[in-house]
C-alpha cells in the first residue's frame, strides 16, 4: 500500500505528511494553486526522511526541464499529468506515474500501452490537471486490464470516502491533495485521519481477499 500526499508547499505540510506515515510526497511544478518553485521544493525536500519518496508533478513539460528540476530537487519519481504520449514516458530515466482522467469506459482502453510504474486514475480535468477535489465513477475500474499493483487512485478522496474507494477500486496506491486541506492549506489532523482510515481499509481488503482465496482454493 502506497499513500501519496500531493501538493506540498511548505515545511509544515511535509512534516505532517511524513509523521503521519505518507510514503510519497508530491510537489507540483505545473499551473496550479499548489504550484511550487524548484528552489523552495529543494529546501523542503532536504528535510524529508529518506524512506519518503519525493514526486515531481509535471504537465506537458519538456524533458529538459523535467530532468533539470528532478536533479535540483533530488526527485525520486516523476508524475506526468498532461497529454504526454507513451513514447515520452519511455524517455524518463526515473520511475514514472502517468495520470489519466477517467470519464467513461473508453478512457481506460489503452492505458497498458504506457510503460510506467503506476497508472494514476483521476477525475476528468477541471480548471487544473488534478487536485480539483472531484471523484469519478469508481465502478469503471472493475475491469481495466492492468495489474492491480500498478493502479494509483486519485480524485476527490478524503477520510469519509476512502474506505469505499479502496473497497471498489482495490488500488495499490492512493493520491490525495485537497481532501486533506482546510482553507487551501494542508491540515495535519486531516492528513492523519486520512492515512489512518486508508490503512484500516487496506487491512479489511486484505482480510477479504484472504477469505476469498481460502474458500475458492
Amino acid at each position: 500500500m502506497i499513500i501519496k500526499i500531493c501538493g506540498i508547499t511548505n515545511m509544515e505540510g511535509a512534516k505532517a505528511a511524513s509523521k503521519a506515515g505518507a510514503d510519497f510526497i508530491g510537489f507540483v511544478f505545473a499551473d496550479s494553486k499548489r504550484k511550487i518553485a524548484p528552489y523552495k521544493a529543494k529546501e523542503i525536500a532536504s528535510t524529508i526522511p529518506n524512506n519518503v519518496k519525493k514526486v515531481g508533478v509535471f504537465v506537458n513539460e519538456s524533458l529538459t526541464n523535467i530532468l533539470q528540476i528532478a536533479k535540483e530537487v533530488d526527485l525520486d519519481i516523476i508524475q506526468l499529468h498532461g497529454d504526454e504520449p507513451a513514447a515520452f514516458c519511455k524517455q524518463i530515466p526515473l520511475p514514472t506515474i502517468k495520470a489519466f482522467g477517467i470519464q467513461c469506459q473508453e478512457d481506460i482502453v489503452g492505458l497498458s500501452s504506457y510503460d510506467c510504474d503506476y497508472y494514476l486514475v483521476d477525475s476528468p480535468t477541471g480548471r487544473y490537471r488534478g487536485g480539483n477535489g472531484t471523484t469519478f465513477d469508481w465502478s469503471l475500474m472493475k475491469d481495466h486490464g492492468i495489474a492491480r499493483e500498478q493502479v494509483m487512485l486519485a480524485g476527490g478522496l478524503h477520510a469519509e470516502n476512502i474506505e469505499t474507494a479502496i473497497s471498489i477500486v482495490q488500488p495499490a496506491a492512493i493520491d490525495v491533495s485537497s481532501g486533506v486541506e482546510t482553507n487551501g492549506k494542508k491540515d495535519p489532523d486531516k492528513i492523519k485521519a486520512f492515512i489512518h482510515k486508508a490503512k484500516q481499509a487496506y487491512k479489511l481488503l486484505e482480510r477479504r481477499k484472504n477469505l476469498e482465496d481460502l474458500y475458492t482454493s
